[in-house]
């Protein structure tokens, strides 16, 4: 494992420069730094937007007495998108704007948590409503 974070903070930078220096030979060095800088615009500006989307929801979950469990971990794969983002590269953008689509964030949410890709979001699965449980009950004094 630590071999493969290693290779990781190694091979991943030198991939961005070598896509970087292709781009930049391409169409020029300003217009790859202007298309890096707009790329970290829009997606702080999506990132934002997503975010405060979800901290509705956790707060309407809170209301209601849910746990925001899935809502958490959705928190967490849109911080990650975020920073993704903001680093400089091709390759950790199109990460980054990949973890901004809702249906593959579930997908990776359910692929960690072993739950049905769709069972706690809002509108969808078995958990519609508030959950009721029913019974009977007397009084003795």
């Amino acid at each position: 494992m630590p071999l493969i974070i290693l290779a990781l903070f190694i091979g991943l930078p030198l991939i961005e420069l070598y896509f970087l220096i292709q781009v930049g030979g391409e169409i020029g060095a300003l217009p790859t730094i202007a298309l890096s800088i707009l790329t970290a615009i829009i997606g702080t500006w999506l990132v934002r937007l997503q975010g405060f989307g979800l901290l509705l929801r956790v707060r309407d979950m809170m209301d209601r007495g849910e746990v925001p469990a899935l809502e958490v971990m959705d928190g967490a794969l849109i911080l990650a998108a975020g920073l993704f983002l903001l680093l400089p590269g091709f390759m950790t953008d199109a990460l980054g704007f990949l973890l901004l689509v809702p249906p593959l964030r579930r997908w990776v949410v359910a692929r960690f948590v072993r739950v049905a890709p769709a069972s706690r979001y809002p509108g969808q699965g078995p958990d519609r409503g508030p959950r009721v449980i029913e019974g009977d009950y007397r009084r003795e004094d």
